[in-house]
């Protein structure tokens, strides 16, 4: 299977590749489109900044084939923040795949949410099959999405937050699956699995 890795201007993409290769996946990290397109799953992970990865991505017309795709799509962290419709960091306009607004964590919490937290209130999602309840999944972030129609998981730190959304062929998790010891790797294989 063809995985394409978005490559964006954002950082963490070689752990993600070396996790999915763990799952026997042919892994690309592309910005060009037609590589993009024609994978059979696309990674849309990240750590960076939101509102220089969205003018990086419309910079390179990335926004429109994104927003295009039709074969599964995972967001993790900084990507989940990007396919939702703003963020409070550079009050950025995003994709606007998930109704919801990204905002930064606040009232004296430690920032960023960095290390393990449970995922709670766990959907009937394909990329949730065989996760027990409470398992724990590692996070680090700053800014948040806030919970939605399409929230299939949730975490709590400070708030209840959109620990994982999905709509159509769009899934995303704010946690880092490729950080997430074998829950990270189910879910992972549950992505690489997904029938649309």
């Amino acid at each position: 299977m063809k995985v394409a890795i978005l490559k964006y201007n954002a950082g963490n993409t070689h752990s993600v590749a070396l996790a999915l290769r763990r799952l026997g996946a042919e892994v690309h990290i592309t910005d060009r489109p037609e590589e993009i397109r024609s994978a059979h799953r696309v990674i849309f992970p990240g750590v960076g900044e939101a509102s220089s990865a969205m003018a990086y991505l419309r910079m390179r017309g990335l926004d429109e084939v994104l927003r295009s795709l039709t074969q599964p799509v995972l967001g993790i962290c900084l990507g989940l923040q990007l396919l939702c419709t703003h963020s409070e960091e550079g009050n950025t306009d995003c994709l606007g795949i998930f109704p919801a607004k990204v905002r930064r964590f606040t009232g004296g919490l430690k920032v960023p949410h960095t290390g393990w937290n449970t995922l709670s209130a766990i959907a009937s999602s394909p990329l949730f099959q065989n996760v027990p309840p409470e398992a724990y999944v590692y996070y680090v972030h700053s800014y948040y999405a806030e919970v939605c129609k399409h929230t299939v998981s949730t975490s709590e730190y400070g708030q209840v937050i959109s620990a994982g959304l999905a709509r159509d062929n769009f899934f995303a998790v704010q946690f880092h699956p490729e950080k997430s010891g074998p829950v990270g790797q189910t879910i992972l294989h549950n992505f690489l699995n997904i029938k649309i």
